[in-house]
């Protein structure tokens, strides 16, 4: 066990263990995005550091068929910020926020030595999409291409430069996808760890194992911050799944299946 997923284990709680915390109709959902850790300020401006924070919640909220509609604040900024920096914040957070019909209802700000975000969002759903319900012979597939996020980290930490559309700053989220296909997905979640990392986290839930029926590099099934969506379905509804990937205009790739015996995840951890 690793030590986030140690951590973890110390909080007894039956809506721990997906994207968010689904309670009746409504899903919590909460993320930090801090500076030297997810970001540095040389390689974004305050206003792509804002949107991707808002972005990377969002996607829990999407990852489980929920509509987001409420967002809490938490930011904390060395006292060198000057306000134009803060402006530029502010409306990098309000952009994605209108662009969902998000309403900032709150949340805090501090002094700090450097730019640490967190970011609650609250949704509502009315058929939840979680990480269980997966069954032996369901198969597992993920949306868009991977790999090109760490790709662009790794740039970014050799001095290099990466391109105004990269992925690593422009986050592409799935709703559309999510929203159409719900019907017949049986499991979801987003790709934050790493696809082995996160299809570990799915194949745990359910206690099932994973025969993979379409090899990847290594670079690419451990990339994280990708934020596309890992989902599982029933092999008879495979045709369906792949309509409304077309008709939502979503790469969808069938990697794995369900079997009877014990997945290994070979990333190392990203957190710890």
């Amino acid at each position: 066990m690793n030590l986030e997923n140690y951590f973890i284990s110390q909080f007894n709680s039956k809506h721990i263990g997906d994207d968010g915390a689904l309670i009746d109709n409504a899903v919590y959902s909460k993320d930090a995005f801090f500076e030297n850790v997810h970001f540095k300020r040389s390689w974004m401006s305050c206003f792509q550091i804002a949107q991707k924070a808002m972005l990377v919640n969002i996607s829990d909220a999407v990852a489980m068929n929920a509509k987001p509609k409420y967002a809490l604040l938490s930011v904390a900024m060395p006292k060198n910020m000057t306000k134009k920096e803060m402006q530029d914040l502010a409306e990098g957070f309000k952009t994605v926020a209108q662009r969902y019909n998000i309403e900032i209802i709150g949340g805090d700000t501090i002094s700090n030595t450097k730019l640490d975000i967190t970011v609650t969002i609250i949704s509502q759903t009315k058929k939840p999409l979680l990480r269980t319900k997966v069954r032996k012979n369901y198969l597992f597939a993920f949306t868009g291409e991977l790999g090109r996020s760490a790709n662009d980290l790794k740039k970014l930490q050799n001095l290099g430069q990466i391109h105004k559309k990269s992925k690593f700053v422009h986050i592409e989220l799935r709703d559309n996808f999510i929203s159409k296909s719900r019907r017949v997905l049986k499991a979801g979640m987003d790709i934050s760890d790493g696809l082995c990392s996160d299809l570990g986290k799915m194949a745990s839930a359910n206690n099932i194992g994973v025969k993979i029926i379409k090899k990847m590099p290594k670079h690419v099934t451990c990339s994280g911050e990708e934020y596309e969506m890992l989902i599982a379905f029933d092999p008879r509804d495979e045709k369906r799944v792949k309509m409304y990937a077309k008709q939502s205009r979503t790469k969808l790739t069938v990697f794995a299946q369900a079997v009877r015996n014990r997945y290994t995840n070979r990333c190392k951890a990203h957190h710890f």
